[in-house]
């Protein structure tokens, strides 16, 4: 690959992103793709050189913090799906915030420096995860959500001939599997963002203000009818022998073992994981399929929550330097270069024109497995609650629910009392958070980790 020459002239884009501990499928270092593309918009651009800092996930935001305290934030910075408050609550140096919105700085421009702008091809879902108030407010590069995985040749030894869809139809099939061989059905890691795809696909909120989309979130309801229903179900899996305990909070490891060794015949897992559950699964001698996340059959289904990665525009910068910035984002979202990036990582595509190229390409016929997530999240209605919580501290929210879910699973705690003191215990998390973003001289709130 040609590479780009720097010159005196040459406008560096530093752009930060997070990297993960695990390779693309083709066995290179997670960002290597993403530098690939940098090197090439060099080429296309001479008068620009995109600089990649890779910051080991999660610790965007605390990078992000000291850099800004030392007077040299990034220009464009990737954060966590569920850091998006966290984002907006980072100050500049200026004590004003350090981002602006994406949407704002594009100005309705179908084009930068050449690239064809996208945002409005972006999947409704994801595109609205990351904007408030129809603004978008940061470029999502992955998307993913969670899906249920199913040992298909276990099921058909049960009888059961379908891929459940409902939490019914998903005792069901546990119940067929328990009489065919005894012992636990199904498998998930008890962790904050299945209890927000739970509430999403009810209809419930997470926070207060339309799920922080309408105002700041200053309240939070973890004992909601949709959160018990979900909690409920859980538990009544779990004493009815259904659903394997691992013992550990955000087992994901335990699980996939669990359900890669075939001692469950079910998974519930991210659709990121869809390629590596599918070949451990061929790898042991038996044949996966994968179908949505189940859902309760009792009220209508509304969407599935969105995670990944997205990224976020300094403000202040140039108009050089920030059309710079804007037009990579452009340009990581093309339809081949977000093609190219499903292909490597199996995040979700995160337009239209690229998950229609995968189709065109056959990929989704020899990788049906990777067809299901683009599926589920377009048949979400886009809702303040299908979103998902736009809020600060969600990792002690998380702990709060995980914490709670222990104590009902092991130590027979009553659900509804037990996640009414959850609330409290993330109501004053929320608290602290909100109150370092208040008052004349609002400051970057000290609660940076992200889960």
């Amino acid at each position: 690959m040609p590479e780009s020459r720097a010159s005196a002239d040459t406008i560096e884009i530093n752009v930060w992103l997070a990297d993960y501990p695990f390779p693309t499928y083709d066995g290179e270092d997670f960002l290597a793709p993403v530098r690939r593309r940098a090197e090439e918009f060099g080429v296309a651009h001479p008068g620009y050189r995109v600089v990649i800092r890779e910051v080991p996930f999660p610790a965007m935001a605390q990078e992000v913090a000291r850099a800004v305290e030392d007077g040299t934030p990034p220009d464009v910075a990737g954060y966590y799906a569920s850091a998006g408050r966290t984002a907006l609550d980072t100050l500049g140096p200026d004590g004003r915030p350090l981002f602006t919105p994406v949407g704002r700085a594009i100005g309705g421009r179908t084009e930068i420096l050449g690239e064809p702008v996208v945002v409005d091809d972006l999947i409704p879902a994801v595109r609205a995860h990351h904007s408030r108030g129809g603004e978008l407010l940061s470029m999502p590069v992955s998307a993913t959500t969670f899906l249920l995985y199913a040992n298909r040749t276990l099921l058909a030894e049960a009888g059961v001939t379908g891929i459940p869809r409902t939490w019914e139809e998903v005792e069901d099939a546990c119940e067929a599997v328990a009489r065919l061989r005894g012992g636990p059905a199904i498998t998930w890691a008890d962790h904050g963002w299945l209890f927000q795809q739970a509430l999403a696909a009810q209809g419930g909120p997470l926070a207060g203000n339309d799920n922080g989309r309408s105002g700041r979130a200053r309240t939070v309801d973890l004992a909601s009818k949709e959160m018990l229903a979900w909690v409920e179900w859980w538990r009544s899996m779990h004493a009815r022998g259904y659903y394997l305990h691992t013992g550990a909070v955000a087992d994901w490891m335990g699980t996939f073992q669990a359900f890669a060794g075939g001692r469950v015949a079910f998974l519930l897992d991210s659709s990121k994981s869809a390629q590596e559950i599918v070949g451990a699964g061929a790898a042991a001698g038996f044949e996966v399929a994968v179908g949505r996340m189940p859902y309760n059959g009792d009220v209508p289904y509304v969407g599935s929550a969105v995670s990944g990665d997205s990224l976020w525009l300094a403000d202040g910068l140039d108009e050089a330097r920030r059309d710079g910035a804007l037009a990579f984002m452009q340009y990581l979202a093309s339809p081949a270069s977000a093609a190219a990036w499903h292909r490597a990582t199996g995040f979700v595509p995160v337009t239209g024109a690229s998950a229609d190229l995968l189709e065109k390409e056959g990929w989704f016929d020899e990788h049906p497995h990777q067809r299901v997530a683009v599926e589920q999240l377009r048949a979400s209605d886009c809702s303040p609650a299908a979103l998902g919580p736009l809020v600060g501290d969600v990792a002690a929210i998380h702990a709060a629910l995980t914490g709670a879910m222990e104590d009902v699973l092991t130590g027979g705690a009553d659900p509804a009392a037990r996640f009414v003191r959850a609330t409290e215990e993330a109501q004053r998390a929320l608290d602290d958070y909100n109150a370092d973003c208040a008052g004349p001289a609002p400051r970057t709130p000290r609660r940076l980790v992200i889960d």
